[in-house]
């Protein structure tokens, strides 16, 4: 079996000098048909490793509930088959624009600003989920004949704490749970964050998208010696909402990967393909120069601009990085594989059933809960989806205004049934004012919890509560509506109608869309503001007609030749009329 070790100045692989090629897949993003290709991509470029991150909430969604924890140990298993080697990032905190940076919402919510330390009530389930997790990574170590050869500890750590005790701590868990090739941290190349991120005896990498010389010297002002590793060679960027699409110039970026291999230094290109954020799993991040801002709900494209774009085809920035990879690869670089199938010709459908959101909500919802004081969504069990709060306006009064406080994040306010106005600001207060009596139902969603900064890990939901002038409405029914109820058999349970031709267009839209000539494709809608898309019972993710996208990956192997049945879940109102499966993105 071969050995993996960390040198005074190289990476070591059987006592020979390796550089490290890497470029990051995340397994998560990607539907599992699709990764033999992914990696091939990888591989023509130039890579021979690939690095994932791991999402625990995705495979803990609740404490002690599993979800296909051994998707790892089978992406691990396609990348020995690939011929490359792999970096695991297990958390137990990712970033990575995911929902809640990788942390379950079980135990943010609760715990508050106590995550990311050494407090007892912290670790006790990351040790929990590190025992169940890494035996797909231990029996995949290069020194058992797998692909493994680095493992990190926490991630950017020194963007966000300074409790070096948990990171020595998390060290020393991993080693006990059978980790024997390297381990190591990354953080930004300042003074302060790999300060606070490194730990002693662990190789210490650095982010950076360029500035090579300047960021390895910062680097080894911390590391005299070991390899230099620029963990996250940040090619391109992510979207928001609302926001210009990020792109990056191919001969710029280029430009920078060829300093950081003039520089004698390993690279991770992140991201080499970015995949799709599927099934509302994008996280936000909060705005401003220290991350306390305004919230910055991410896209579900996590094209990132990458070297090869959302639906694994080449891009210009893939053709010159291949370019600066070849003279360093081992051995001449494979020729590119041929993409996968692509829907044949464009299709065209309507949308035929509906059901009233709140007819939706009482065929899939949870309990309702009633409180004197609005629960968060951590409180309701809910992670991804929304949260209908009901309040009464005691009466006669004449019209006040109502204004809710700490909303997080986007509240559609019906007042006696009546939508009254949409509420997206953390302290904001309806249009017009309000009498009473009447009954108040605020339509509440998480557009994503926040992945990086001080803010990770706040709660959603009304968090501050709802007032009429200063007056607080209390006694609060809620009852949360979570995006994973929606499985074939209960959507079966909704009481579906034919769609209304005006008025509220909000609630679950069903139809069926005919296919001969199935392949990769993107969906785009007729109609609708911001909601959710499932095909075939395949949760696309979020749509939101404030861009900049416009139109979702589809993944072939999730369509069918024939009748595929689409839902459309409208949460603003926007009537949706039909449905555009393309070949190619509009």
């Amino acid at each position: 079996m071969s050995a993996f070790a960390v040198g005074d100045e190289d990476f070591l692989l059987d006592g020979r000098p390796v550089r490290l090629l890497s470029g990051a897949l995340h397994y998560f993003r990607v539907h599992e048909g699709h990764w033999e290709h992914r990696l091939g991509m990888l591989r023509a470029m130039g890579l021979g490793c690939v690095e994932t991150y791991v999402p625990w909430n995705l495979h803990e969604p609740e404490p002690g509930r599993y979800a296909d924890v051994a998707a790892l140990g089978r992406f691990l298993d396609a990348v020995a088959r690939a011929g490359m080697r792999a970096i695991v990032r297990p958390g137990p905190y990712i970033c990575a624009e995911w929902e809640n940076g990788g942390l379950p919402h079980w135990v943010t919510g609760p715990l508050g600003r106590r995550v990311r330390t050494r407090d007892p009530e912290f670790l006790a389930p990351v040790e929990s989920w590190f025992r169940r997790l890494l035996p797909q990574v231990v029996e995949r170590q290069v020194d058992r004949g797998g692909p493994v050869v680095l493992v990190q500890v926490e991630n950017e750590y020194g963007s966000y704490g300074s409790d070096r005790g948990y990171l020595e701590w998390l060290a020393e868990l991993l080693r006990e749970c059978g980790v024997s090739v390297p381990l190591f941290t990354s953080d930004g190349p300042e003074d302060h964050m790999l300060t606070g991120g490194s730990v002693p005896g662990v190789l210490a990498t650095a982010n950076f998208g360029a500035g090579a010389r300047e960021g390895f010297a910062a680097l080894r002002r911390h590391r005299p010696a070991g390899p230099l590793m620029c963990m996250e060679f940040w090619c391109g960027w992510f979207d928001h909402w609302g926001t210009e699409h990020a792109a990056r110039d191919a001969g710029d970026a280029a430009a920078a990967l060829r300093e950081i291999l003039e520089c004698g230094a390993s690279v991770n290109v992140y991201m080499a393909h970015g995949g799709s954020n599927f099934a509302g799993w994008a996280g936000a991040n909060r705005a401003g120069d220290l991350h306390d801002g305004p919230l910055l709900p991410t896209v579900t494209s996590y094209d990132y601009d990458a070297p090869v774009d959302e639906a694994g085809r080449p891009t210009e920035k893939f053709w010159r990085f291949r370019e600066v990879l070849a003279p360093y690869a081992e051995g001449p670089l494979p020729g590119v594989p041929e993409p996968p199938a692509r829907l044949v010709a464009p299709v065209r459908a309507g949308l035929g059933g509906w059901a009233p959101l709140g007819a939706v909500l009482e065929a899939l919802g949870g309990p309702e809960v009633v409180a004197p004081v609005p629960p968060s969504f951590e409180e309701l069990g809910v992670d991804r989806g929304l949260v209908r709060y009901r309040v009464e306006v005691p009466g006669p009064r004449q019209p006040y205004p109502l204004s809710v406080a700490g909303l997080r994040d986007r509240a559609v306010v019906e007042v006696d049934g009546a939508v009254a106005g949409v509420l997206a600001a953390e302290d904001a207060v309806l249009p017009e004012p309000v009498a009473g009596p009447s009954v108040v139902d605020l339509w509440v969603e998480s557009l994503g919890r926040v992945n990086y900064g001080p803010r990770q890990g706040e709660v959603k939901g009304l968090t501050g509560g709802v007032r009429h002038e200063r007056q607080y409405l209390h006694g609060v029914r809620a009852r949360g509506l979570r995006l994973d109820a929606f499985e074939a058999a209960a959507v079966g349970a909704v009481p579906f109608g034919p769609v209304p031709r005006d008025g509220d267009g909000r609630g679950l839209y069903r139809g069926e869309v005919a296919v001969a000539g199935a392949g990769d494709a993107w969906l785009r809608l007729g109609g609708g503001t911001r909601g959710f898309v499932w095909v075939n019972g395949f949760c696309l993710g979020r749509y939101w007609t404030v861009g900049p996208q416009d139109a979702l990956f589809l993944p072939g192997p999730v369509l069918r030749e024939g009748a595929n049945e689409v839902w459309v879940l409208e949460l603003e109102g926007g009537g949706v009329t039909g449905v555009e499966l393309l070949p190619d993105r509009p």
